[in-house]
């Protein structure tokens, strides 16, 4: 996982409580600010590590987020970098132990890999998702007969109840978009998304009803890149931006492939992909369009 909390934003000792994202993103906070307590005392990893009787790989993934913190760690690492303030140690400790909590989407575990529990947990915490789709509608925008659709495509094989299982993540992953504190979702996607009848024509209407109520949201903004614009910037396929608004997590762009996903969060290579989906925005046809022509083609089925 190459997620990274962004450079120079965990200094501070103190560690705040995070109510969004779930575990991962807890792991990452948490992992951001032990290391910047063990640099700011000159205390190596090879040091701390025998500390909790481990080794410097140990802090590594831990510092990383990529492991879970037992509270004895994370007390006695404390110790180690000179943290005697009572509210400051007794903070970090409560965030250890809220990283260790399993979240909402642990009861879909038997149908949820380990790469894309990561995206569900930086979804969840996400302010901004900007996404581009070149084959099908996105995730937080499909209504329940198209995501099966999808989903079978993907795995032909699976069980009817594992099948319902995983629709039955993505319907419970679009609760976000209704929350108070609700992200912005910035979809882009190519005309022949909108198509291409997946499910059939009763599921994909559906799906454009859905599209055309999605619109009237406040923080959801669509626009479609039609086929007469040509090609385009995104001649690499679909990605999604992720941004948050904790400062200790720096953009994330994650690229979902078919067993596995890349997480990219080094600035040239969000800068990259910024650029990109800054240029599909501009070629893509206005937002003020949107409706308009999904309603277009819902006509047209």
């Amino acid at each position: 996982m190459g997620i990274v909390p962004a450079e120079g934003d965990a200094s501070s000792s103190h560690v705040a409580s995070y109510p969004n994202g779930g575990p991962t993103v807890l792991r990452i906070l948490l992992g951001a600010q032990l290391r910047a307590l063990r640099e700011s005392r000159g205390v190596s990893a090879a040091t701390a590590g025998s500390a909790i009787r481990g080794s410097a790989s140990k802090i590594s993934r831990m510092e990383s987020g990529k492991v879970g913190f037992k509270e004895r760690d994370v007390a006695d690492l404390l110790r180690l970098y000179g943290v005697t303030d009572p509210d400051k140690h007794a903070a970090t400790v409560s965030l250890a132990r809220e990283a260790n909590k399993p979240d909402w989407w642990h009861r879909y575990s038997d149908v949820l890999p380990n790469w894309f529990e990561v995206y569900i947990s930086l979804e969840a915490a996400a302010s901004l998702i900007r996404t581009y789709e070149v084959q099908f509608v996105p995730g937080l925008l499909q209504v329940e007969a198209y995501a099966r659709a999808v989903i079978k495509l993907g795995f032909p094989d699976a069980r009817e109840d594992e099948l319902e299982q995983r629709v039955a993540l993505r319907m419970a992953r679009q609760r976000c978009l209704f929350e108070a504190n609700a992200p912005r979702l910035w979809a882009v996607v190519d005309e022949a998304v909108l198509r291409r009848p997946l499910g059939g024509r009763r599921a994909m209407r559906a799906q454009l009803e859905h599209l055309i109520e999605a619109t009237e949201l406040p923080n959801v903004t669509m626009q479609i890149i039609p086929f007469a614009a040509g090609g385009h910037a995104a001649a690499g396929g679909a990605f999604t931006i992720l941004r948050f608004a904790e400062p200790a997590l720096s953009d994330v762009v994650y690229l979902e492939q078919l067993s596995s996903a890349l997480y990219l969060d080094k600035a040239h290579e969000v800068e990259g992909y910024m650029r990109v989906m800054n240029r599909l925005c501009v070629e893509a046809a206005p937002t003020t369009s949107t409706p308009r022509h999904l309603i277009t083609l819902l006509k047209e089925l």
